[in-house]
């Protein structure tokens, strides 16, 4: 009798496992919904291209300039020093267009009247970036550009 029982509570406990453990596996058999794929913009076709527009800088320095990467080329005046700086400060993380960090410390030092705008595609993403040298961090983050940006000293 006390034989009969134990494989009567087995064989039950084996069905109930057998019904809980796919339980789980039909909750999840409708499918999910899909999320459309994020768009990213398409690479460019020859390679990264920027243009580099200087205002206020003085010296001859004020212009608009072309400059094309992978493979070099454009109006740039130093094509190929601008493409290695900016080769440089590109890889998983980085960005060389950042904005000057909100709520830094910053000298009260005055730059100049000098900005500039550099829009364009670089590294298969789409740049619109100012500069200006209002202040300490401002005039370090345009230096940390040149030769992309002419050199104004500090």
């Amino acid at each position: 009798m006390f034989r009969r029982l134990a494989l009567t509570a087995a064989a039950s406990a084996a069905a109930s496992l057998a019904v809980l453990a796919a339980a789980p596996l039909a909750a999840y058999a409708e499918p999910l919904p899909s999320a459309p794929l994020p768009q990213m913009p398409p690479p460019a076709p020859d390679g990264d291209r920027l243009t580099v527009t200087v205002s206020d800088a003085g010296d001859g320095l004020d212009g608009t300039y072309e400059l094309e990467c992978h493979p070099q080329g454009g109006s740039h005046p130093d094509a190929e020093g601008a493409c290695e700086r900016l080769d440089r400060g590109t890889g998983w993380g980085e960005d060389p267009f950042a904005p000057v960090e909100p709520k830094g410390m910053c000298t009260m030092q005055y730059g100049g009247p000098a900005t500039a705008r550099v829009t364009g595609t670089w590294a298969g993403r789409p740049v619109d970036a100012t500069y200006e040298r209002g202040d300490g961090c401002e005039i370090a983050r345009w230096d940390a550009m040149v030769p992309v940006l002419p050199g104004l000293g500090s």
